[in-house]
């Protein structure tokens, strides 16, 4: 099967199928630990953002111009020493997983940060999530943590596993 093309997402366009997923995720998985749906008002500032950071939202459309897949990353933690690492995410739609969109989008992720100069990436993923983990092992990435019962959905304690990718880049780091 050939794969589309990876688009960078905009608000203007995406808004809707993002927060479309995004709210899926919330209601039906531990992938978000967040409750409630969001609301549309809330990809304003999500997109704004990510552009006042340079961070990238890359995405798989399909024929029609349907959002299948998209990915991200943004700011681990707010201290400057954490500047070259980024915290990702990855979601697909739930008519089209087990196709390897997740890894598309991965692989594209890590190709902007390695672009970007970021060294460090991370995977905060809850550790029943088998397929996620799997998909990130298979992309290099290793297991660095595990947080139990940091979270509380559907009734039941969360677990937090944290994966890392450890990047070439960027050539020259700096201080400050």
């Amino acid at each position: 099967m050939t794969r589309p093309p990876m688009i960078l997402c905009t608000h203007a366009r995406h808004a809707q199928a993002i927060l479309d997923i995004f709210n899926d995720a919330i209601l039906t998985s531990t992938a978000l630990y967040d409750y409630q749906p969001r609301v549309l008002a809330s990809m304003e500032p999500w997109f704004a953002a990510k552009d006042k950071g340079g961070f990238p939202v890359l995405g798989i459309e399909d024929a029609a111009g349907t959002l299948l897949a998209f990915g991200s990353y943004g700011t681990f933690r707010a201290w400057p020493a954490y500047k070259y690492t980024v915290e990702h995410s990855v979601y697909v739609h739930r008519d089209h997983r087990g196709k390897g969109l997740g890894r598309v989008v991965m692989e594209a992720l890590i190709q902007a940060a390695r672009q970007r100069d970021v060294h460090a990436m991370v995977g905060a993923i809850d550790a029943s999530n088998l397929a996620s983990i799997a998909l990130h092992e298979g992309l290099g990435f290793q297991r660095v943590g595990l947080m139990p019962q940091v979270g509380f959905k559907f009734g039941r304690w969360l677990d937090l596993a944290l994966l890392q990718l450890l990047l070439d880049t960027p050539q020259q780091p700096v201080d400050g």
